[in-house]
């Protein structure tokens, strides 16, 4: 059936700020949606209150609303545009669907006639309200652990009584497994079921049998109006049952399933997807199996939407899930669309993947101290990594390099753990580091059965993990120069970074380098094309692997490679890697119009970047993707590979700004800001002479390399004291100290954290307000996008303090300084392209705190503030195609915009919640307002002091 005729516009609902449990993932559904709807000729409507996403770009919808996600928001749209038709709740995770459920309750779809399409609200009623759920898998023969529901705490009691210890608690209708906790003993069990009735909206609890150490498994699934259904994509969780699928490593596809459970799996997938409603569009199933012979198989859950592993599976398999998902939404039947890969066979088809991917979560648990880092039910990470390769060894390489926290990979980098003790503890309690320990429990030769006996991961996944180790200790008995190809080549196929082989060798990385050009070891590039290569694709979406030369029958020898390198002018785009507190989907979305820039320049535009969650990696953003760790290694052999004009760093955030030395340094061009402006700004010494020599004020600051440098600095600059270290993201290790005791903690405490670091101590202006500018320069001229005030005062780190665009509090004669201020800096850093300035006001002066001369967290916010596209200005001034004067300026902002960030703290109780120096949200908002006279603002400012801490 072709597309329905009376689905005219569409009403799209977003999924809000960025939190623990929902993440970028649906800035990627929503995105595709949207541009799969305009295909087809469909008017869309979005509402979202998320600034930072390309989601809630003006291109992407007719009509984009930046307001709050209420029922309130929906009814102001609604009245505005009678014209639409239909809302299509699914792509903006948990937060879309219970505000979609709110507004059907509420009768609102009803009163403006509005059809509810691509999901199915019985269905989700269903599998949300897990007393209906267990009854209809009951009635369709699919097994469940024991569990029973309970309403009230008297309830909860009775069913533990019965069903004995441990025991899972869930909370209905909540996302990410909030309020969801593992019962291990009788005395735990009062305050956790407390916590989770409460956590319920509807105060409801689902008590089950705990199945530890079962093995769990997810499949994401397609179905169409005519019941057609396929499976995109399974994914085997190594972690076994009890640690929540968002915290789990997961591989795809299913590694230690017999074909015979995998069958019946499927069969029981699509069994109920079919029972429990009859809707279009997509459905994640979880099921756990017996680690045994028989491999039972019970029923955990079942999703019917895009959830949060779609974005996953989707960037696995090459199978653009929410994009198809939209489609059969308004009507069309999978066999009536295309394989967006190859665009010569149907979407009616299962991916095949002839290469294995490994995801692995990213955690901050660093920015909650006190924080509980055990992992349970409830989820904790705040983004995730993908590694591709023709081995689950190679991907779990990969995945490991690509986290960005000081690992080159597993092993073989001296950091792992060495004291018996410690490794079995952390086995036994998992946290983030378990995927690393493991392999120090095997390095210290702890048997694979033990380690298989307390962390219950199946021997197939340990004695992958134990041939690693193998391979590193043969290596280590040879020298760089003795060490035989073959055994290279190996060391490669399994994801060895050359720094790890190095390590191995005791040796200089750029020797095993040398090394491995000298003996042709080179990376060659496969497509990621969904049919195993038996069709022709037409999407260039590579990951890089080794392989073994082929020679033909003319004696000819080659390896295989997809990458073919035009003879186009190249621009590498380096992303952001995985989402932190710090660092979040802001930069990708600066990525994304860089990415667009660069290609209306003319150029061919490259992107490298491991995220699966984001628009970045999305197959059609950018000419090229190389879906690689941003690690140095993998962007240098593209760099050789594709011999670009020239790499952009400025927009990917922290992580593509440390890759900018070794760029400089191998004499590969960055565009825009060179790398001296980029190291002058943030070593703080030198900026902060270069401020001096501009009689550019800045508080009194010194720089200490030790404990004793600190304190002697500290008798000059007098209490309270600043403390913070070089060439860090997010405000890492700041903290303002009051005395010369916490003085002396805190700086033994970040040499031992960072070791080697410079640290800046200024006087911290108690009591002062905080601002920041963003700004373009070309070099010549400087033009200033925005200036905010922050509600807070200073010392609350930027990113978690409200802040007003334009500033609602500053003179004219703080304002003049901020502007003059801002373009001295600008021309004294010799910045091409974007910077962001930070000041604190005190007394009508401005002092500087620190300037980067990248693009920033807040750009994306202004931009969506004043409706203008200034990364594309930027990124046109970087690639030399136009200077300032060039474009028309023109800002829209009646009132005034107020970006408001968003914490997680309730995964984290026990966590002290007050703001300081170090950034803790892990999202943001934006609010417009009329006036200041406006009750959301009056509340914000009211409250502003109450969280400093010290």
């Amino acid at each position: 059936m072709p597309k329905r005729k009376d689905l005219e516009t569409l009403l799209i609902i977003g999924s809000g700020p960025i939190i623990i449990g929902q993440a970028c993932e649906f800035d990627y559904s929503g995105s595709q949606a949207l541009r799969s709807l305009r295909e087809d000729g469909i008017k869309t409507v979005l509402i979202n209150s998320n600034p930072a996403t390309i989601m809630t770009d003006p291109s992407m919808a007719d009509h984009v609303y930046l307001l709050p996600l209420t029922t309130k928001s929906i009814l102001e749209v609604l009245k505005k545009h009678p014209e639409i038709d239909a809302v299509l709740p699914t792509m903006g995770g948990q937060t879309a669907l219970n505000l979609c459920i709110e507004a059907g309750d509420k009768g609102i779809w009803e009163d403006f006639g509005i059809e509810i399409i691509g999901v199915d609200i019985d269905a989700i009623n269903i599998t949300e309200d897990r007393e209906k759920f267990r009854d209809l898998m009951s009635r369709i023969g699919v097994a469940m652990a024991p569990q029973a529901t309970a309403t009230s705490f008297l309830q909860g009691k009775e069913i533990a009584q019965e069903y004995g210890f441990p025991l899972v608690i869930r909370a209905s209708y909540t996302l990410g497994g909030a309020g969801a906790s593992i019962v291990y003993k009788p005395e735990d069990f009062d305050n956790l079921l407390s916590v989770g009735l409460e956590t319920s909206p509807i105060h409801e609890v689902m008590i089950d049998k705990a199945m530890m150490g079962w093995k769990e498994y997810e499949l994401e699934l397609l179905r169409d109006k005519n019941d057609n259904v396929v499976i995109i994509c399974t994914i085997e969780n190594m972690d076994p049952m009890g640690i929540h699928t968002g915290d789990s490593v997961t591989v795809a596809p299913a590694m230690t399933l017999s074909d015979r459970t995998f069958q019946r799996m499927r069969d029981m997938a699509i069994h109920m997807m079919r029972s429990i409603g009859d809707f279009a569009g997509g459905c994640n199933v979880q099921f756990a199996v017996s680690p045994d012979e028989k491999e039972d198989i019970i029923a955990i859950e079942i999703n019917p939407r895009v959830s949060r592993s779609s974005a996953l599976a989707s960037k696995a398999t090459g199978y653009p899930i929410a994009k198809v998902a939209a489609k059969l939404a308004i009507g069309y039947h999978l066999d009536e669309l295309d394989n967006q890969i190859t665009q010569s066979t149907s979407a009616l088809f299962e991916p095949t993947l002839d290469y294995v991917i490994v995801k692995i979560p990213r955690w901050n648990f660093d920015k909650f101290e006190g924080a509980d880092r055990t992992l349970g039910l409830q989820m904790k990470a705040v983004g995730e990594v993908m590694g591709i390769g023709r081995s689950f060894q190679e991907a779990l390489h990969k995945a490991t390099q690509s986290l960005e926290i000081k690992r080159n990979g597993l092993g073989a980098d001296g950091k792992g753990y060495r004291d018996y003790d410690k490794i079995i503890d952390k086995l036994t309690h998992p946290s983030w580091d378990r995927v690393f320990v493991i392999y120090d429990a095997i390095q210290l030769g702890i048997p694979l059965s033990r380690i298989h006996e307390i962390t219950k991961i199946d021997m197939w996944y340990l004695k992958q993990y134990e041939e690693l180790y193998e391979l590193e200790k043969e290596i280590g008995n040879y020298t760089v120069e003795t060490l035989p190809k073959a055994l290279l080549l190996e060391a490669k196929q399994k994801g060895f970074a050359d720094r790890q082989i190095a390590h191995m060798l005791d040796c200089w990385e750029s020797e095993v380098h040398a090394k491995r050009m000298a003996l042709d070891i080179k990376r060659v590039y496969k497509l990621v094309d969904t049919c195993a290569a038996e069709f022709q694709a037409v999407t260039p979406y590579y990951y890089s692997t080794f392989e073994e030369e082929i020679e033909t029958a003319d004696g000819k020898r080659y390896v295989a490679n997809d990458s073919e390198v035009t003879d186009r002018k190249k621009i590498v785009v380096l992303g952001s890697g995985p989402n932190r507190i710090g660092q979040g989907i802001e930069f990708d979305y600066c990525c994304v119009h860089g990415v667009l820039a660069a290609a209306e320049c003319g150029y061919e535009t490259i992107m490298i970047n491991c995220n699966p969650e984001t628009v970045s990696t999305d197959f059609d953003t950018a000419d090229k993707l190389y879906f690689e760790p941003v690690f140095w290694e993998h962007i240098y052999d593209i760099i050789l590979h594709e011999k670009p004009e020239g790499v952009i760093v400025q927009l990917g955030g922290q992580t593509a700004l440390k890759l900018a030395e070794k760029l400089d340094k191998y004499g590969i061009r960055i565009m825009g800001t060179s790398f001296a402006s980029l190291d002058l700004a943030e070593d703080r010494g030198s900026f902060s002479r270069l401020l001096k020599d501009n009689d550019i004020p800045y508080p009194q600051f010194g720089v200490a390399e030790s404990a004793d440098e600190a304190l002697q600095l500290a008798d000059e600059l007098k209490f309270p004291l600043l403390v913070r270290p070089s060439y860090v993201l997010g405000g890492q290790g700041m903290k303002i100290v009051i005395n010369k005791e916490e003085l002396e903690a805190h700086v033994v405490d970040l040499l031992r954290k960072i070791p080697n670091n410079k640290l800046l101590l200024d006087h911290y202006l108690d009591g002062a307000i905080e601002a920041e500018a963003d700004a373009i320069c070309d070099g010549e001229d400087v033009y200033i996008i925005g200036i905010m005030e922050h509600i807070e005062p200073c010392g609350i780190h930027s990113g978690d303090s409200n802040a007003t665009l334009p500033p609602f509090n500053l003179g004219e004669f703080v304002m003049q300084q901020i502007k003059d201020h801002t373009r001295k800096i600008a021309l004294a850093l010799n910045t091409v392209g974007l910077i962001n300035i930070q000041f604190a006001i005190k007394d009508d002066m401005v002092y500087i705190i620190e300037a980067n001369p990248r693009a920033s967290r807040t750009v994306p916010f202004i931009a969506k503030a004043y409706g203008e596209p200034y990364v594309n200005y930027a990124t046109r001034i970087m690639l030399g195609k136009n200077k300032l004067k060039d474009f028309k300026f023109n800002p829209k902002l009646e009132g005034f915009a107020i970006k408001q960030p968003v914490f997680s703290f309730n995964k984290f109780p026990n966590v002290n919640k007050n703001l300081g120096p170090e950034m803790k949200s892990t999202g943001e908002s934006i609010l417009f307002i009329e006036s200041l006279k406006d009750d959301e603002f009056y509340n914000l400012y009211s409250r502003r002091k109450m969280y400093l801490s010290k």
